[in-house]
């Protein structure tokens, strides 16, 4: 099986038309292939549905859009890892790669599980390369 961590950077570009690029959609195509499993950290989902509202408030998603996003989402093959995460750890990579507690768990999550990560996220991408993690490509 061919597992990867997902961020929420890429997740979103899958609901705005407007953010859509070419590295997201290649991914999103990849999930559809067999045996191709996206790993999450459980905040990704909080993360999401967070974007998700304030796009309502915006007034650029409706509550019935963010409900068929919602319902795409789980029809893809995303794993969300509940297990929580040694803080201290957490720590460390965010002081190491001067990273906000949420980026440094997705590279936390690609650490421990030594898979490559799928970011769209500038200081995520050069936090992975001095980590020594893959990041996704095709």
């Amino acid at each position: 099986m061919n597992h990867f961590v997902l961020d929420c950077s890429i997740t979103m570009t899958w609901c705005f038309e407007d953010e859509c690029n070419n590295y997201a959609d290649q991914l999103l195509s990849y999930l559809g292939e067999p045996s191709v499993q996206a790993i999450v950290p459980s905040l990704w989902k909080l993360e999401t549905v967070n974007v998700l509202r304030v796009a309502e408030k915006r007034q650029r998603l409706s509550e019935a859009e963010s409900l068929h996003f919602l319902d795409l989402l789980e029809s893809l093959p995303i794993t969300i890892v509940t297990q929580p995460y040694n803080a201290k750890d957490l720590l460390m990579i965010t002081r190491s790669y001067n990273l906000s507690a949420y980026d440094a768990a997705y590279l936390l999550l690609a650490l421990q599980e030594s898979i490559p990560l799928a970011t769209l996220d500038q200081a995520l991408k050069e936090a992975a390369q001095k980590a020594k993690v893959a990041l996704w490509t095709m």
